[in-house]
């Protein structure tokens, strides 16, 4: 894929806090990962566009718990809320042929089998059946449509759509 170099400096959210866990200063989180092992890996995560270093994650049910240097009590903790827990895109693994994050896909140019612009990816989502792709039209109206072989491909660092899939 052929994605420009500025999305290549981006940060990729793990996880967003979800709110405190206790009285220490830990964080609930609500991973956008399958469990907390892909956050482990990492010693520097940024919470909330701040650098910290982890301390420690675990998994807790559909959640994680997680301590960072620097979040000490309840009250740190929860004015965190909201806020997402970042990585360098740079310290990611690379992917395969045909894998791509959500974060090198937002903000990619859509347009149709012709080349002409139908709007923008602005969001990725999966509720259990696959991705969907969230694309903003140039009207402002938004569509979902299956990121799928042939309905929604990447070719050249855009999306090729076929427009039949816009409501």
């Amino acid at each position: 894929m052929s994605v420009s170099s500025d999305r290549s400096e981006r940060r990729i959210a793990l996880a967003a806090v979800a709110g405190a866990h206790g009285i220490k200063g830990e964080l609930r989180l609500k991973l956008f990962s399958d469990s907390a092992d892909s956050m482990a890996a990492h010693h520097q995560l940024y919470v909330g566009g701040v650098a910290r270093r982890l301390l420690s994650v675990r998994d807790s049910g559909k959640m994680a718990v997680a301590r960072f240097e620097g979040i000490s009590d309840r009250s740190a903790a929860e004015a965190l809320r909201g806020s997402l827990v970042e990585v360098d895109r740079a310290q990611l693994p690379p992917l395969e042929e045909g894998e791509y994050y959500h974060a090198d896909l937002i903000g990619l140019p859509a347009v149709d089998g012709h080349g002409s612009a139908v709007g923008t990816v602005t969001a990725v989502e999966n509720y259990g059946a696959g991705e969907l792709l969230e694309i903003e039209q140039p009207d402002g109206k938004r569509s979902l449509i299956p990121f799928k072989d042939d309905i929604a491909d990447v070719v050249d660092g855009r999306i090729v759509l076929d427009p039949e899939f816009l409501a």
